[in-house]
């Protein structure tokens, strides 16, 4: 009865474990490494250059109240894994494919992307899901930031 009761318990566990083996998507494998080698942590992540990278995956992508000022006012790296909970996959690749972003985001690099790259780091990003606080807001110029910032100088003057 009990080799009887065991067998049930493995017939019945199958499909389960079938279906977990459905879930797993190689493109989250391929926007986490997209996401490395593009350096996307290296701003929305706090503290991950510092740590050489040393930083754990569960705080990846938060955003950071670290600014980044300059002639264009403050900008602060905005939490992706809030940010892409409102957009839907292909909202993302569209929004990617024409990103226009105020420095120091390379958005050009974002916007020079292919599809296929986008929606990988979309299902990585989603893969990690909401964690953390929105970012501070953008400042315009002259406003001066109430936390940390990295000054950038002025462009020299062109004669």
């Amino acid at each position: 009865m009990r080799t009887l009761a065991l067998l049930f318990a493995v017939i019945l566990s199958l499909p389960v474990a079938a279906q977990e083996k459905k879930k797993s998507d190689p493109q989250v494998a391929r926007g986490r490494y997209l996401v490395q080698i593009a350096g996307c942590n290296d701003c929305h992540t706090p503290g991950y250059p510092e740590s050489g990278g040393k930083v754990p995956e569960a705080q990846w992508l938060t955003g950071d109240a670290l600014g980044w000022r300059g002639p264009w006012g403050t900008t602060y790296p905005t939490n992706l894994r809030l940010y892409m909970q409102d957009l839907t996959e292909d909202e993302w690749v569209k929004k990617g494919k024409t990103l226009n972003a105020r420095p120091p985001m390379p958005w050009f690099n974002v916007r020079d992307m292919n599809t296929s790259d986008l929606r990988a780091m979309y299902r990585y990003i989603r893969h990690l899901g909401p964690a953390g606080k929105p970012a501070p807001a953008y400042l315009p110029p002259g406003e001066t930031p109430s936390g940390p910032y990295v000054q950038f100088p002025e462009p020299p003057k062109k004669k």
